[in-house]
């Protein structure tokens, strides 16, 4: 009797599935008509997509037309160099543009000239800001052995560490130049920098500056006293030692 075989199953299986009609083993399974029924594979590399072709086609379709719309770099993205010239404003100025007149950026109105630039007009400020209390020295202090005391030394001798390995000695507190300066002047110095000293207007805030102003105002006094200036309590302690 002669048969005739079709292939009914095309899902991709091992070698040893059986026809679950006629348990033929196979991958796929030839079968005699009529028994085209499901094949139940016992293991399986993967499944065939059986799926319309449209809709596979219409899919690709709907990508390729969602990454066309991206961009894949930021230099692809509209942009402008530094001082670029642009016809879009009359100055032809297009990347960097001028400050708007008379703006002031958030926090930085710094409308009390003594305070943020130790001066009034041209002329070095004479008197502090704001009164002088034990914490402002306290804190003028810290932030002066934190800055200043590697080159000035925490006396302020001119003595600092830095000094001692090399680097150009700066001026003694206490020599009559500076003991008479008004105090402006140190003020000014923490924020210009002199000399060889570079500024710190970005690395003190303009209270803190003045702490440490105070600070050596009150190194000064500590060696330039004069007696005629102690309280009755602090010359009889001197008077005792």
């Amino acid at each position: 009797m002669n048969w005739r075989f079709t292939i009914h199953d095309l899902r991709l299986t091992r070698p040893g599935n059986d026809c679950r009609a006629c348990g033929n083993p196979g991958a796929p399974v030839l079968c005699p008509p009529g028994k085209r029924l499901s094949f139940q594979p016992r293991r399986s590399y993967g499944v065939a997509i059986r799926r319309n072709n449209f809709s596979n086609i219409f899919g690709a379709l709907l990508m390729l037309l969602l990454f066309t719309g991206c961009r894949r770099e930021m230099f692809q993205q509209a942009s402008s160099r530094p001082l670029e010239k642009s016809e879009f404003f009359r100055d032809n100025r297009m990347a960097s543009r001028p400050v708007v007149p008379n703006t002031v950026a958030r926090g930085h109105l710094n409308d009390d000239d003594a305070f943020y630039t130790g001066k009034v007009g041209t002329n070095l400020v004479t008197e502090f800001p704001y009164p002088i209390t034990r914490e402002m020295l306290e804190r003028g202090r810290q932030r002066f052995e934190i800055y200043c005391a590697p080159c000035h030394g925490r006396t302020g001798d001119g003595n600092g560490m830095i000094v001692q390995r090399g680097f150009p000695p700066p001026p003694s507190y206490h020599i009559d130049r500076l003991r008479t300066a008004p105090i402006g002047h140190f003020y000014d110095v923490i924020t210009h920098g002199y000399g060889v000293m570079y500024p710190y207007a970005a690395r003190v805030e303009p209270r803190d500056r003045w702490a440490i102003a105070a600070y050596i105002r009150a190194l000064q006094l500590s060696r330039n006293i004069s007696v005629t200036n102690l309280s009755a309590d602090d010359l009889a302690k001197l008077n005792s030692q």
